[in-house]
Parts: structure tokens; C-alpha cells; sequence
């Protein structure tokens, strides 16, 4: 099935490629866009089939990412997220994910994971108010899943992701930057609403891969690590980006002549062709590491055999490389691209610029990730859950 949605992701590719600078001006991807990858069910392959989904492998899931990025940053930005959410709500209680797809198995669900707000516990859940930015493609969404700390009596004693209808939050439109502009990653406002204790999700049971959800989805997508197969869906349209600016790239400097250097063809310079080669090898080997490590991580699963500390940071390791090594396959194109390249509406520069903005999200924070590995390589116990 999955090979299917990936030939429908395929199809879609040209009218993506064609309305990226649309999806730029408009701050939003398009509905049409939307509606068009939910029919190849995209959105479906990470949710589970006790709710209607295609429970496909990872690596498919973020091949399909890689391709929509390689047409438009945005487009492929907002896919990967609305498309792994499914596989989040797959760990909850199997009573929250009746509400999320009980009556609709179409629904998507945007987030903001970063602690900007919090929640205080009473009876039977929490009382959450908070304000979280950078909600990528929120305006597509009907629920939402936040992250934020909870407190007792003053003191915060869980950090939680708490799933919320649309009828619990406003979505305040803020969105107005350099890069990843098509994403509409809008602010979400909470005040002082009810959460039930099962539509909550402690990260502690989240990192130890021990959550309620897996008592109605016990397949082995959903024993992953969350700082696995999160942070690997911005590291894979960051790498799709930058085979798009990689493509457009090498159809520009084709047909490109230099007149400063007497009118010289651009493919007939030995120099383009080695920057083409390095980021080229760059854009392999970052999608080559990060393929295999969410494969080795699938079988393990698959085989109910227990995930290593080592592979996880691993997994993290190069997550984060590849999107240094996406970011500098890009730099490297683009530094080499000529004065036409920077014009507005050209594909090398948007890609660009999506590429460095997907760059600064918090799990592309490659130096703490370095850390982890290097503290775990030398035996060493590892604080930070996020892997």
C-alpha cells in the first residue's frame, strides 16, 4: 500500500512544483494541496488501522516527505508534521483516539510541542492555559496536541502532551517570515481549559516507549522512540529541500552562460561539476544514514526486541548531521548559482531559505545532540530524554 502512496505523492509533484511561489505569498499551503495528498492517503500512513490508517514502515513514510520537500519546502514541511501527528495520537489512550477519529478518520491534528504554556492538575486531568507558537499548518487542523509542564501545589511534577479540539483553542495568525513562509505556522492560545487525564501523554512513559496507545496498536511502529521518529520528520524535508535546490540547480546551470568569463557554458566549467558532486555525496549520505538507522530501528521492533541506548543516539547523531549536511549541499549549489538565481520567484533561492529556516527548529540542535552520543559513547549515563 505504501508504494501506492507514494506513486500518488509522485503524480502530485509538478502541480506542487508549480504552486510553491503561490503557497509562499499566500503564508498557508493551499486546500487544493491538502485535500490532493489526503487522497493518495499520505496522512494516513503513520496512523494506526484500528482507525482506519495504512500502518505503513517509517522509512516509507518519510520517503514520501522527502519527495513533496523536493517540489515545495513548505508543502513538504506541513506534510511531515500533519503526517506523523497520527502516530502520536496512536500513543494515547485508546479513549482519546476515539475522539480524534471516531467519528472521522480524516482528521489531522497540528502541534507545538515546546513548553510555552502549562497545566495545573485537579480532578480527572488538568487546567491548561498557555500561548505556543509555530504551529505549521494549523489552519488545516481540528485538534491539536501541546507540550508544557504540570504542576501541583506550585511544583511541576510532569511534562505532558496534552490533545485539544478545535473548540479549546484560537489560532492567532502571526505567521510572517524569511523562510518556511508557506507553512502558516500560526500561534495557539489556550485559556484556562479542561484536559482529561487521558487525552494527556507523560513524556516519561514516552521516552521508555511504554504508552496506553500501545494496548489497542501494538505493531511495532508504534514501540519507536518519539526522539527517534520525531526529530527525523524535520530532518527529512530539510533533505528534500535540498535535492529540490540540488534538481533545480542543475537544470539552471544547463542552460546557464557566463558572459564574465567569455561567454562560457556553465556545464562545460570543471568547477560547477565538483560542486555539483559534493552536494550531491552530502544529499546521499544524509538520506542514506537516516534511512538506515530508522530500518534498524523498525526490525528491532518488529523482532519485540529491545531498542539499544547506542542506536537511539545514533539516530539522533545523524539526524542531525544529515540536516547539516542538507544545509551545506545547498549552500554549496547556491553559492554557485549566479545573480539570476536570487530572483524572486526562482526555485534555488526559495529552497534556500526553507532549508535554513527548517535548519533552526529545536531538534536540529546539533551540538546537545552531539553530546548525547559522545556522553553515551564513553558510558556514561544520559540525562536528556530526547532520543
Amino acid at each position: 500500500m505504501s508504494e501506492q502512496v507514494i506513486a500518488g505523492v509522485r503524480d502530485l509533484l509538478p502541480v506542487l512544483r508549480e504552486r510553491a511561489q503561490d503557497t509562499e505569498d499566500a503564508r498557508c499551503v493551499p486546500a487544493e494541496s491538502v485535500k490532493a495528498l489526503q487522497e493518495t492517503g499520505f496522512f494516513k500512513m503513520l496512523q494506526p488501522k484500528s482507525y482506519g490508517g495504512l500502518e505503513t514502515d517509517p522509512v516509507s513514510f518519510y520517503t514520501a516527505v522527502k519527495l513533496i520537500a523536493s517540489a515545495c519546502g513548505s508543502t513538504g514541511w506541513v506534510a511531515s508534521i500533519l503526517g506523523v501527528h497520527p502516530w502520536h495520537v496512536a500513543l494515547f489512550d485508546d479513549r482519546a483516539q476515539q475522539e480524534v477519529w471516531g467519528e472521522d478518520q480524516d482528521v489531522r491534528i497540528s502541534s507545538s510541542y515546546a513548553p510555552m504554556g502549562k497545566a495545573e492538575v485537579v480532578d480527572g486531568g488538568y487546567r491548561l492555559s498557555g500561548r505556543w507558537s509555530f504551529s505549521s499548518g494549523c489552519d488545516h487542523c481540528t485538534w491539536v496536541l501541546l507540550g508544557g509542564p504540570a504542576f501541583k501545589d506550585g511544583k511541576p511534577v510532569d511534562f505532558c502532551t496534552y490533545l485539544l479540539p478545535i473548540a479549546d483553542y484560537a489560532i492567532v495568525d502571526v505567521w510572517d517570515t524569511v523562510g518556511l513562509r508557506g507553512t502558516g505556522s500560526n500561534d495557539i492560545v489556550v485559556e484556562d481549559v479542561f484536559v482529561p487525564q487521558h487525552r494527556a501523554l507523560s513524556f516519561i512513559a514516552t521516552s521508555k516507549c511504554k504508552v496506553p496507545g500501545q494496548l489497542v496498536n501494538p505493531g511495532p511502529l508504534y514501540r519507536l522512540p518519539y526522539g527517534s521518529v520525531h526529530p527525523s520528520t524535520i530532518t527529512a524535508p530539510i533533505i528534500g529541500m535540498a535535492q529540490g535546490a540540488y534538481d533545480a540547480h542543475v537544470e539552471h546551470q544547463g542552460k546557464r552562460v557566463r558572459a564574465a568569463y567569455a561567454g562560457e557554458q556553465s556545464k562545460e566549467d570543471p568547477f560547477a561539476k565538483v560542486r555539483i558532486a559534493e552536494a550531491a555525496s552530502e544529499i546521499d549520505a544524509a538520506w542514506l544514514q537516516l534511512t538506515r538507522n530508522i530500518e534498524d530501528l523498525y526490525e528491532l521492533a518488529k523482532r519485540e526486541e529491545r531498542l539499544p541506548v547506542d542506536l537511539r543516539l545514533r539516530v539522533r547523531r545523524d539526524q542531525v548531521r544529515g540536516t547539516e549536511r542538507a544545509i551545506s549541499a545547498i549552500d554549496r549549489l547556491f553559492e554557485n548559482s549566479g545573480g539570476r538565481a536570487i530572483q524572486r520567484g526562482t526555485p534555488i533561492q526559495r529552497f534556500w531559505r526553507d532549508a535554513h529556516a527548517g535548519r533552526v527548529h529545536a531538534a536540529n540542535d546539533a551540538e546537545r545532540a552531539y553530546v548525547m552520543f559522545g556522553t553515551g559513547a564513553f558510558g556514561l549515563p544520559v540525562e536528556n530524554a530526547m532520543y
